[in-house]
């Protein structure tokens, strides 16, 4: 049997910096998905994870040659209160392999079984999460979004209890690394400089490579992480995605998606949209994004500062110049990013105003996010309905499209260029919370996971027509709509 190629860095790290623990084995391991195109760029034998000896791997029951399993010590922000030490609760870090493009890539099981950090908890997942975390992050990477990625979810054969008893599960998760801002904290806490130093430079040689030869690295990370979430951020916002729990241990220092918990995609538009459960003042909400990201960089360079420079107030100055190159970075990211969606190539004076009115009319109507803009190329080529049916009053659309189209016709490729443009930026699937929640239901309840492989095609191909699955692109009905979310912890 062709063995997972595993070359492990972080396990040569201090053991400080986590806990070497295996996975609790699973009574009866069951393989519900495989992502066999991931593995073969990961360079595992996908029939491997497809036999009875991978689906043991990857529901945590037989430890793979080569692995060094471990869970990560780190603390974080949780929404704004500093928890000291969290560390991965219920998720093993098995190893790292190197991919056919050259890049070093995690591979994690999510809910293993407890470890050291799992402060009381179980340890494991429910199926639920692991099948939620599974479909958002797929489709997520579809869109063109930097992510984690869903390796395989598996069954464990054993119950975890909930509010109620469901059936456990693990989800295989690959990632650029799982270092996050936390991370940085759990070391800076403790007055552990050197745990920040010897991090910082993996973190950098792992990552950032190009910058070890700098002036000053330590600098450069940081700049380098808020450069990154500044364009993730501005991407989650184009898409209309809320992740829910931007915690400091939930933001990844590679600059990818990480930990899908109680996380959403808008229907209606709302800035103001709240799906968690535990988020009652809105701290995470969607339009909030921005902020909240910006506030966890700056918890990143407080760790750092003895690293920028020995003069803390020169290492301030520094730090906060870093940190001051987010809004020059997100805007354009954004503002781009938003002339895309309405066609446009080009910047001229009035396309920000022209978008922020569409946006506003949005909320006002309490129009559909992902379909209004898809439907702006339809309206483009003369069928303005798509777009108009998505207003609560289509007047209002009529009011605004006017200059729009004025602005399409000076583009250098016209209204069929720019609906062409639009259809490739602007998808017709996105995962529909109340999609995901049928899901889930028809799994937990029926073991009937048809749905999600149904679903789970359709998400592969956000931006093509797919007029034989129409259905999935509609909004929920009244009684179809998903207010609020869970973490499943």
């Amino acid at each position: 049997m062709t063995p997972i190629p595993f070359q492990n860095s972080y396990a040569r790290l201090p053991d400080r910096f986590f806990a070497r623990t295996d996975p609790t084995p699973a009574p009866a391991p069951r393989l519900v998905a495989l992502n066999r195109p991931l593995a073969a760029d990961l360079g595992i034998d996908p029939d491997l994870l497809a036999s009875p000896d991978g689906a043991a791997i990857l529901a945590g029951a037989r430890v793979p040659d080569g692995a060094e399993p471990l869970a990560a010590a780190y603390a974080g922000h949780q929404f704004g209160s500093f928890v000291p030490q969290l560390g991965d609760g219920r998720a093993i870090l098995l190893g790292e392999v190197v991919d056919r493009e050259g890049r070093r890539r995690d591979i994690q099981l999510k809910g293993s079984g407890p470890t050291p950090f799992s402060r009381r908890g179980d340890g494991r997942a429910a199926l639920g999460p692991v099948l939620r975390e599974y479909l958002v992050s797929e489709a997520m990477h579809a869109l063109g979004i930097p992510t984690t990625r869903s390796l395989a979810a598996a069954l464990t054969g054993e119950a975890v209890v909930r509010e109620t008893m469901l059936p456990g599960a693990v989800l295989t998760r690959v990632a650029a690394s799982h270092i996050r801002v936390g991370t940085f904290q759990y070391f800076a806490a403790r007055g552990d400089q050197e745990g920040v130093r010897t991090l910082a430079d993996h973190v950098v040689a792992r990552h950032y490579p190009h910058l070890a030869a700098g002036e000053n690295p330590y600098l450069a990370l940081l700049r380098a992480v808020v450069e990154a979430q500044a364009e993730l951020i501005a991407r989650w916002l184009q898409v209309g995605f809320v992740h829910g729990v931007m915690n400091t241990d939930n933001c990844s220092v590679a600059g990818e998606t990480i930990d899908y918990g109680p996380c959403a995609f808008l229907d209606a538009y709302d800035p103001a949209a709240v799906f968690s459960s535990i988020d009652a003042g809105g701290r995470y909400a969607y339009g909030n994004q921005p902020r909240i990201v910006q506030w966890n960089l700056a918890r990143l360079a407080e760790t750092l500062l003895p690293l920028i420079a020995p003069d803390a107030d020169a290492a301030v100055a520094l730090a906060t110049e870093a940190l001051d190159a987010f809004a020059p970075r997100f805007t354009p990211a954004y503002r781009g990013g938003m002339r895309r969606k309405l066609g446009l190539t080009t910047e001229r004076e009035g396309d920000d105003a022209l978008a922020d009115s569409l946006l506003r009319l949005l909320a006002e109507n309490e129009g559909d996010f992902t379909l209004a803009f898809r439907g702006l190329a339809d309206a483009a080529e003369g069928r303005p309905e798509p777009v108009r049916s998505r207003f609560i009053d289509p007047t209002a659309f009529d009011g605004w499209a006017p200059a729009w189209l004025a602005r399409l016709d000076g583009e250098p490729g016209g209204r069929a260029g720019a609906a062409a443009g639009m259809r490739a930026v602007n998808p017709a699937f996105i995962p529909r919370n109340h999609r995901i929640e049928a899901v889930i239901r028809a799994a937990v309840e029926d073991d009937d996971f048809g749905p999600f492989h149904a679903l789970h095609r359709v998400l592969q191909d956000p931006f093509g027509e797919q007029p034989e699955h129409a259905a999935y692109r509609d909004p929920p009905a009244l009684d179809e709509r998903v207010t609020r979310t869970f973490c499943g912890t």
